[in-house]
């Protein structure tokens, strides 16, 4: 009996692994023994640091003028900030994983510190180049010396070293620029609060010396204020606008206004535009000595503002003192409208409306009857006899100053506290 016969089944081999191209067992070769090289030079510069750190001292101070004046100011702190950034670099060499975070550290320190200092960013990052420089030319020199055949080795690890100054000149830069961005925001805010409280009055005696450094002002010289607000002159710069060109301020953006700290000579007024922008207001201040008297001009400027008209213009506070005066208390204004005033209320509005028209008349007029009558269109006795009735129905006398003064307040008073 004849058994059937089973096929036998065919075992067929795998895919074979490609093999390794020679070309790439030949790199690998040639990296080890390249590290192998860059390792050797590294641990002899790191032996050899202090002498390093001079040679790179004296580079610096040769070659960039910043760190000869760093060098010439501390020279102790310079030679240890730059034997850390050497050992870093050197130990990132030999080992890139481990001391990679230590590495930035120090960088980033450095460039903090250096912006802190003012010394210009562009020496900063050619000092770094000039240290990569150095310890590349170390690695070379020392494999030289050693192994003379194994130089070639080492251009297989330059990537290494200048990879390590690209990212750190990178590095420093950004904490460099970081730091110079704080300082240059601490420095603003400084000057606003110098200037706000020099406004507000609230200053010390003993911060004068610095707000007159740090705003660029005599801190005995004399000073006026000017208050713009309203218009295209709401914020700084645009309230430059309110004075001529060429005039010395330092503007301070205030909530309701802004204000400039103007220095003047004896007898002095600032130059201020006499025609503003729509609706800009513009109020300045007398006169006063010294930084510690700008909070009074401050108050005195706020006080020529609200004697601006709304549909504005530059009002200077030495001339309207009356209107000033009846500005700088409500209260005592409000009672001299009361009492002068006040005996007109009985008439009907438009009767009371004319006689205080033809008394404001009269007084913008000097007193004179003929020229109001002009500027009323009516007849120089019609103005005379609304003078007379006013007169009667107060118990006032125009003829007599006393009363005369307290009217023209009266009036002042009443267009600024019922514009």
């Amino acid at each position: 009996m004849q058994h059937a016969v089973r096929p036998r089944t065919l075992l067929r081999p795998g895919p074979m692994p490609a093999p390794r191209p020679r070309t790439a067992r030949v790199r690998s070769l040639i990296d080890a023994d390249a590290l192998r090289v860059l390792h050797r030079a590294a641990r002899v510069l790191l032996d050899d640091l202090p002498q390093l750190t001079d040679r790179l001292v004296a580079v610096l101070q040769e070659q960039e003028p910043a760190y000869r004046t760093a060098v010439e100011s501390d020279a102790a702190a310079t030679w240890q900030e730059v034997h850390r950034s050497l050992r870093h670099s050197i130990a990132s060499l030999l080992d890139p994983t481990g001391a990679r975070e230590g590495a930035r550290r120090c960088s980033w320190k450095i460039g903090v510190t250096r912006a802190e200092q003012g010394l210009p960013l562009d020496a900063l990052l050619h000092a770094f180049r000039l240290g990569g420089s150095l310890v590349w030319q170390g690695l070379v020199d020392e494999t030289s010396r050693a192994a003379p055949e194994d130089v070639r080795l080492l251009v297989h690890v330059a990537s290494d070293v200048w990879n390590f100054v690209d990212e750190h000149s990178t590095l420093v830069a950004d904490a460099y620029r970081q730091t110079e961005r704080q300082l240059a925001w601490r420095r603003e805010n400084r000057v606003r609060l110098l200037a706000a409280a020099l406004l507000d009055g609230t200053s010390r005696i003993a911060d004068l010396p610095e707000a007159a450094q740090v705003l660029d002002l005599p801190e005995h010289g004399r000073y006026v204020v000017v208050a713009a607000a309203g218009g295209r002159l709401a914020g700084c710069p645009g309230a430059q606008a309110a004075l001529a060109p060429g005039v010395r301020v330092h503007w301070h953006t205030g909530v309701d206004a802004d204000y400039g700290i103007v220095p003047v000579e004896d007898g002095e007024e600032p130059i201020v535009q006499e025609e503003q922008p729509p609706g800009a207001r513009v109020g300045v201040s007398g006169a006063v000595d010294g930084l510690a008297a700008v909070g009074d001009a401050r108050r005195l400027a706020d006080t020529a503002l609200t004697l601006c008209p709304e549909s504005g213009g530059t009002v200077r506070l030495t001339e309207h003192l009356p209107a000033a005066l009846v500005a700088s208390s409500p209260e005592l204004g409000a009672a001299l409208v009361d009492r002068l005033l006040g005996p007109l209320a009985h008439l009907e509005p438009a009767d009371a409306e004319v006689l205080l028209d033809t008394l404001a008349t009269w007084l913008a007029c000097d007193g004179s009857a003929q020229r109001a009558s002009r500027r009323l269109y009516c007849h120089r006795n019609t103005v005379l006899n609304r003078l007379r009735r006013y007169e009667q129905l107060t118990g006032r006398s125009l003829s007599r100053p006393s009363d005369l003064v307290e009217v023209t307040l009266a009036l002042t008073a009443r267009r600024l506290l019922h514009p």
